[in-house]
């Protein structure tokens, strides 16, 4: 028995392990549980009982040596394979770029309008993206032959074919938060209300059937016209600088009277154009009186403005649709 383990001993020591493959036939060998050790274990047995002690003293050391052995050369194949590359690898190739996550341009544009608004007093309010007939339509004055209510103009989750009252659709505006505000909340309200809104529009370069809006709602006694065009050219300095280039002209919306829109100038002196960035106006009376204030107590002033368009005035992008192509080559140009 001390003869087999002394030749056992002297195959161990002098075994050569190269790579992984002799690695693992080393183990099988010796170390596992069909392997040549535990076999001497198994035979412990026919040993006598005056030479137990000294034979399993014996074994014990040459387990620990096969053990051994097995961790050195495991250690030594691990780090000699580190060091190794494929013939395919070439280590002298420039590493590939890691790309990091960054917001994209039009959360970080919304998160500046937010912050402007929030230093002109405003909070920020929200609501669902599907509305009913009522908020998104009615009480915002819009009469039941408006072109709004037509399906080219509108996408239908529920359409009422005899009244139109049970109407769910995907909302074309932010303007029904307004309302929802102004059933909860009594006066003075002074809100922003952005989010996501749909429209069943071609796609072109100014226009797409999903876009950002941003709303805002001022009720008060005595709110002014003149409070109204402040609070928007401060907006339009603060996002563009104080020599941005803007206009103010009347316009028509159901749901304010009177009316304005606000462009602003887009491009070089010589070959630039106006751009529409939002509309605004005195919150029509009608609009009151559905959510149950008194015109005749309270005053107030909307504005509704597509963050999309602010953005590609803020960075210089002449194509929406380049805004929602996920193009890695442009919104990595907005990491920071």
């Amino acid at each position: 028995m001390i003869e087999e383990i002394e030749n056992l001993e002297a195959e161990i020591e002098t075994t050569e392990i190269d790579d992984s493959s002799g690695l693992e036939e080393f183990r099988l060998k010796y170390l596992s549980r069909k392997g040549q050790i535990q076999s001497l274990f198994a035979k412990i047995g026919s040993v006598p009982p005056e030479d137990r002690a000294t034979v399993g003293k014996r074994m014990n050391q040459l387990k620990k040596l096969a053990e051994s052995r097995y961790e050195e050369s495991k250690a030594a194949v691990e780090n000699r394979e580190d060091r190794q590359f494929l013939p395919a690898e070439d280590i002298t190739l420039p590493v590939q770029p890691a790309y990091r996550g960054s917001l994209h341009p039009l959360t970080q544009t919304l998160d500046e309008m937010k912050q402007i608004f929030l230093r002109l007093g405003f909070d920020v309010s929200a609501g669902p993206e599907i509305e009913d007939d009522f908020h998104n339509f009615t009480a915002l004055n819009f009469p039941p032959d408006h072109p709004a209510r037509d399906m080219q103009d509108t996408f239908f989750v529920r359409k009422d074919e005899e009244s139109g009252s049970d109407d769910l659709v995907m909302r074309t505006h932010t303007s029904p938060v307004q309302v929802r505000l102004m059933e909860k909340a009594r006066p003075p309200i002074r809100s922003v209300m952005p989010g996501r809104v749909y429209r069943n529009e071609a796609v072109t370069a100014k226009s797409y059937f999903q876009f950002n809006q941003m709303e805002g709602l001022y009720v008060d006694r005595r709110v002014t016209m003149g409070e109204l065009i402040e609070t928007l050219v401060m907006f339009a300095r603060l996002m563009y600088g104080s020599d941005v280039r803007y206009r103010v002209r009347p316009s028509f919306f159901p749901f304010t009277e009177p009316s304005i829109e606000m462009d602003i100038w887009w491009g070089s002196c010589k070959e630039g154009q106006w751009l529409e960035i939002l509309g605004a106006g005195m919150v029509d009376p009608d609009v009151f009186r559905a959510v149950n204030l008194d015109p005749e107590e309270v005053t107030g002033y909307a504005f509704g403005m597509g963050v999309d368009r602010i953005a590609m005035l803020r960075y210089g992008i002449d194509d929406i649709r380049t805004l929602y192509e996920n193009d890695i080559r442009f919104l990595n140009q907005f990491s920071n």
